[in-house]
């Protein structure tokens, strides 16, 4: 294992990290050095934890740390999530981190905020659904 604290050995790995996720770019080993190796293929098997496997074909929405919070929030707040243009895999991915807000839903948070995005003119539809 190389030293994760020299800054070179660092930006090397985050720039594969980077171009991992990224379902588009294909990597080509002559290129690239070991940090650059180690981070691409860490950001892939992140990607397609979250989104499937690249072979399987690339989804029309595609699935972020931000999403994922995104879904915790909701189901910690009570709200419906958005599920329109995921893929199978995407939505069990996304229905555990849901789920895992709405056994941390609390009634009254969710009061508090529609009060608040009331009295600023924010309509919120009740409707409950995944």
């Amino acid at each position: 294992m190389e030293n994760i604290f020299d800054p070179t050995y660092r930006q090397d790995y985050l720039n594969g990290y980077s171009n991992g996720l990224n379902p588009y770019i294909d990597y080509d080993e002559v290129k690239y050095n070991d940090a650059f190796h180690s981070g691409f293929v860490s950001g892939r098997l992140d990607y397609e934890n979250r989104n499937g496997y690249i072979i399987d074909g690339i989804p029309k929405r595609i699935v972020t740390k931000k999403v994922l919070e995104d879904f915790l929030l909701a189901g910690l707040l009570g709200l419906p999530p958005d599920t329109d243009g995921y893929t199978n895999f995407q939505l069990n991915v996304l229905a555990k981190w849901y789920q895992s807000g709405t056994e941390k839903y609390d009634p009254n948070q969710s009061m508090y905020l529609f009060a608040i995005l009331e009295k600023n003119g924010i309509q919120v539809e009740e409707t409950y659904y995944m």
